[in-house]
């Protein structure tokens, strides 16, 4: 008797297993998996919305004399720790990985014949204007495409202005500000 208990055993293993086995190939016949996707990650769709033309890419106005007028140096010689890494701000001392910012407002761009800039800032032209300054802080790339400062920017207006206020005073012959 113990014999046929062991069969009985053994068949159910194996009839297990086939059914196993023949539930996987239906499966497998029923449902076909892609084994490698054809592009990594997933594409997220995204509708632009706009209010129409040229409307949708009106850039912030910017009262430059207003935020000057309120601006504050000390706040500005905190914001510059940011610049400190590459820029030196004393006058006298040596150029950093970007060149030393004393007396630059009111100077003509790309001033220091012992500095590399690039071709881009080289090719700008005029001399820095509190106006061009501000756009150079808010977005260095936008306003010189091709510069070789890979700061991001400042995005608040009031932050630039008093990094400007604090730029105006490592200067000796700051340019004046003018009121709009």
């Amino acid at each position: 008797m113990k014999n046929l208990e062991v069969n009985k055993v053994a068949a159910a293993i194996l009839i297990a297993g086939l059914l196993a086995m023949a539930s996987g190939k239906i499966a497998d016949f029923l449902y076909h998996p892609v084994e490698e996707p054809k592009t990594r990650g997933f594409k997220v769709e995204v509708a632009e919305e706009t209010t129409g033309g040229e409307a949708a890419k009106v850039e912030e106005v910017i009262d430059i004399a207003a935020l000057m007028a309120v601006a504050n140096a000390d706040n500005g010689a905190a914001i510059f720790k940011k610049c400190g890494a590459c820029h030196s701000a004393d006058k006298g001392t040596g150029h950093k990985v970007g060149p030393n910012i004393y007396g630059t407002l009111g100077a003509a761009k790309a001033h220091h014949a012992d500095y590399a800039y690039s071709a881009a800032l080289k090719g700008k032209g005029g001399n820095w204007t509190y106006e061009d300054m501000f756009a150079f802080l808010k977005k260095p790339a936008a306003f010189v495409p091709g510069t070789k400062m890979t700061f991001a920017g400042i995005g608040k207006p009031t932050e630039i202005a008093d990094l400007v206020a604090y730029l105006r005073k490592q200067n000796d012959n700051p340019p004046a500000l003018t009121a709009k």
